[in-house]
């Protein structure tokens, strides 16, 4: 069986920890590694890591290589560039296309498709599940898996199951995305509705079939060499495959699970998956708190006190704080859709930004100066570059800094300085085997002046 896991999504429902840049499956949420992270180690029970395709973007792509080489290296050939967003259909047809041309496999091979960014447990029981669900594909249909649903959750999508046990299987009726409050709580009285978990295994041959009844602008493309269906892929139409096939085909099936899944869709979502404190909060960070119940509160570099609450989501970061009733996470996406309105950085950036050479904080910023921490990966570069209307100071505070400036080239050591006159190129490396870490003050005699 063939895995290919979907990481190019850029929901921002987790705001302010997730943004456009920096979406949730990147972040460490209670744990030490990202929900990235633990897919792959989850899905590394079921496949071998030739047999995983990550399928992301451009923008994601060092972020995504970083977390897979502290899993595994031999994940790091399998990463599959998405040429332009377009939702879950197109993706999962160009991952099929690619593993047919480019990696050889049979269309009869069975593959399992599923997002980077949910929390599952246990383990053990849910590759059961996966190991039936192929045994079931191989017999031409498209398993999905349904998750029972706890309450009346407005934020996912259900299935309706009808008909006999198959099996562990049932024959799926029809999709439900996103009910209101009403239609949510008489699917949950029925009884034969589940949450639609997003996971799929089918034969690629099967998928493809259903592609040509179902979707054929994307079968059409799909049948281009994958070169031409690269360059060509911003034609297809934006449309994820609940909708373009799941929804249609007459060889979907569903099997139930009895286990724990999130999509951790909301603050409420992760508020449920966490481990909880007597008294039903969930802290983490740097936080000091005093009689609350019902809480969570992650902080990051600031103190926060709290003192009195219940029933409350605090969640803080460098460059913003979100104050929330639990209960109401959902509202989040009002707060994000109104930031974008705004062009408000904070929806697309975090003060720390990560490029493939290392990262950025910006530590201050007023009009005609910025200062930054600069972390520079070992044996990594910037690129040589040159600004007219601005100059530099680097201080070397962890490392050996190997700097171009002009035609000089010079190595700064710790508590060193160099300084980078305007209009002069320049370039910044970590010749060494530890991270470079400086900080590096920009002056420009324009106020606002764009100094990115």
């Amino acid at each position: 069986m063939k895995v290919l896991i979907l990481a190019g999504g850029s929901g921002t429902r987790l705001w302010p920890a997730s943004r456009e840049a920096y979406p949730k499956q990147f972040l460490k949420l209670g744990g030490k590694k990202s929900l990235l992270q633990q897919t792959l180690e989850r899905l590394l029970n079921i496949a071998s890591p030739k047999d995983i395709l990550l399928l992301t973007n451009e923008q994601y792509e060092f972020h995504v290589l970083s977390e897979v080489n502290e899993i595994s290296i031999d994940l790091a050939d399998n990463i599959l560039l998405e040429p332009a967003r377009r939702n879950t259909a197109p993706a999962i047809a160009l991952g099929m296309k690619y593993y047919i041309e480019r990696l050889r496999i049979s269309p009869e091979e069975v593959l399992f498709v599923c997002p980077s960014d949910h929390i599952i447990k246990p383990v053990e029981k849910f590759v059961e599940y996966v190991k039936l669900a192929e045994k079931v594909a191989r017999q031409g249909y498209i398993v999905t898996f349904g998750i029972k649903p706890l309450c009346p959750e407005t934020g996912y999508g259900y299935i309706k199951i009808t008909g006999k046990d198959l099996g562990g299987y049932y024959l799926v009726e029809r999709f439900t995305e996103k009910p209101d409050l009403e239609t949510a709580k008489r699917f949950l009285s029925e009884g034969n509705y589940f949450w639609n978990s997003g996971m799929f295994v089918f034969t690629i041959e099967t998928m493809v079939e259903e592609l040509r009844l179902y979707a054929s602008e994307i079968y059409q493309l799909f049948n281009q060499p994958l070169d031409d269906m690269i360059a060509n892929f911003q034609k297809m139409p934006d449309i994820s495959i609940d909708y373009a096939v799941m929804e249609k085909s007459k060889k979907v099936v569903a099997i139930p699970m009895d286990i724990y899944w999130s999509d951790i869709g909301s603050w409420n979502s992760l508020y449920d998956a966490l481990d909880k404190d007597e008294k039903s909060n969930v802290v983490f960070g740097n936080v000091l708190a005093k009689d609350i119940e019902g809480c969570l509160v992650i902080g990051n570099k600031r103190l926060i006190a709290t003192v009195d609450l219940k029933d409350l989501i605090i969640v803080e970061t460098d460059d913003a704080i979100l104050i929330a009733k639990r209960g109401s996470a959902q509202k989040v996406k009002q707060v994000v859709e109104e930031l974008k309105r705004k062009r408000r950085i904070e929806v697309f950036e975090h003060r720390t930004v990560y490029r493939p050479w290392g990262e950025c904080t910006i530590l201050e910023e007023r009009p005609g100066y910025k200062i930054k921490r600069i972390v520079v990966k070992p044996g990594a570069s910037i690129d040589l570059q040159i600004h007219p209307h601005w100059s530099k100071h680097w201080i070397v505070v962890k490392g050996t800094a190997k700097v171009t400036i002009g035609n000089k080239i010079m190595h700064i050591h710790e508590n060193e300085s160099v300084y980078v006159p305007k209009s002069t190129p320049h370039r910044l490396e970590n010749p060494d085997k530890i991270p470079l870490e400086i900080v590096e003050v920009q002056n420009s005699e324009y106020a606002g002046e764009d100094m990115e």
